[in-house]
């Protein structure tokens, strides 16, 4: 039987999860190329460097949003309950949701150009196993400000503003998500991919699926109530569509870990992605539950009870997934190190949400246990956010972050 393994890391890693699996990548034309400068990426005759950092922007930038934006909500969650930080982690948490709005109305723009004038680019990249999956985060980070609005927004901006932006980014992010999530399925199904192309990047379609609810929940309470028992049960729905598809995605990945190599140093990162469906998965079964108790009359203490516990029981699954993703991390960095690349914002929002979730759980619970896990994966988050911004930052700078 062929070897279908990815190639091992070698010392000059890619910079591009995607290139570490040529095997997968679709054929790039070469006729029609120039070379570049350095930190500039190659270019179609023509082009000039900004017209080029356009045409290879990654799809995965969204990324930065989605992590910006958790770190926003944990920080305003104060984790520890420490009361006298409530004021101050209210006020941190205000000025780090308004750097995410700012990254997403320019990526918005960005994207959007990419997609107008190098649409040939941008739907090679749907098509490929590793970078179509980065897609989702568009539209996650979308549903992402949608609940960093419904927690930070009063802070910002007036009652009826913030209704207004949650219900504006929750139609734009529910259509794109789904339209990705099937577009990236169908794709998967129609075509042929080895064992090596399994990633943890594929956890985005899902992830995106099971926020949906979060941003669907926060505009029950001003609607009719008709349409707040309809957002309920889309909410449910969504739910259910993302969790199982979490739970094929992870099957697939647990087989390619178990049987195959480890993948290359340069896709680690994609290991941490497993914490987001599990982080949102709990915070999405307490906040249905919760939302819906208008609609439940006398069920709703069971159903709460129900939920409580399904989402202590999945939680229990990121701690393990948690230790399993340190471990296969010290292990990266003994044999030499991960390179970096956008990838790395794989390490954000994941454990941002998983970081959300232990808070949740520890105020239902009313576990002082729990809350003290709670802020010391704060500190993680925050110290992960930290290195990442400023590799990001830098790479910018030189232009190796744009290089394909």
């Amino acid at each position: 039987m062929a070897d279908t393994s990815l190639p091992e890391p070698v010392a000059e890693a890619p910079v591009n999860p995607a290139a570490a699996n040529p095997a997968a990548a679709p054929a790039q034309p070469t006729s029609n190329a120039q070379s570049a400068a350095p930190g500039q990426p190659s270019a179609p005759v023509g082009l000039t460097p900004r017209q080029a950092r356009l045409r290879n922007l990654h799809p995965g930038w969204f990324a930065s949003v989605m992590g910006t934006a958790i770190v926003a909500v944990a920080t305003y969650n104060n984790p520890g309950n420490v009361t006298a930080l409530r004021g101050v982690a209210h006020g941190i948490g205000a000025v780090v949701a308004v750097l995410a709005y700012a990254l997403g109305i320019a990526l918005i723009v960005a994207y959007a150009a990419r997609w107008v004038r190098h649409t040939d680019a941008a739907r090679a990249d749907l098509h490929h196993p590793i970078m179509g999956a980065m897609h989702a985060t568009l539209p996650a980070g979308l549903l992402v400000l949608a609940v960093m609005t419904s927690v930070v927004g009063p802070e910002l901006f007036p009652a009826t503003a913030v209704t207004a932006i949650i219900a504006t980014l929750a139609i734009v992010g529910v259509t794109l998500g789904l339209v990705v999530s099937v577009a990236f399925a169908y794709m998967l199904f129609t075509s042929e991919h080895p064992i090596a192309a399994v990633n943890g990047g594929w956890f985005i379609p899902p992830v995106t699926t099971i926020i949906i609810p979060m941003a669907l929940t926060p505009l029950m309470p001003h609607v009719g109530a008709g349409t707040a028992r309809l957002l309920l049960a889309l909410g449910y729905a969504t739910f259910g569509m993302g969790f199982l598809l979490f739970v094929f995605t992870m099957s697939l990945l647990h087989d390619r870990l178990v049987l195959h190599p480890l993948p290359p140093a340069a896709l680690a990162p994609t290991v941490w992605i497993g914490l987001g469906p599990v982080g949102v998965g709990t915070l999405v079964a307490l906040g249905l539950a919760r939302a819906g108790q208008p609609m439940f009359g006398s069920s709703g203490p069971t159903i709460s009870l129900i939920s409580l516990l399904f989402a202590t029981a999945v939680w229990g699954f990121g701690l393990w997934w948690l230790a399993i993703a340190v471990a296969l991390l010290v292990r990266y960095m003994r044999a030499g190190g991960m390179p970096f690349h956008l990838g790395w914002w794989a390490f954000t929002f994941p454990l941002g949400a998983f970081t959300v979730a232990s808070v949740s759980l520890a105020r239902a619970w009313d576990a002082p246990a729990l809350e003290a896990l709670a802020a010391l994966l704060y500190v993680a988050l925050v110290g992960f956010w930290l290195v990442v911004s400023t590799r990001t930052a830098v790479a910018m700078r030189s232009g190796r972050i744009w290089l394909r």
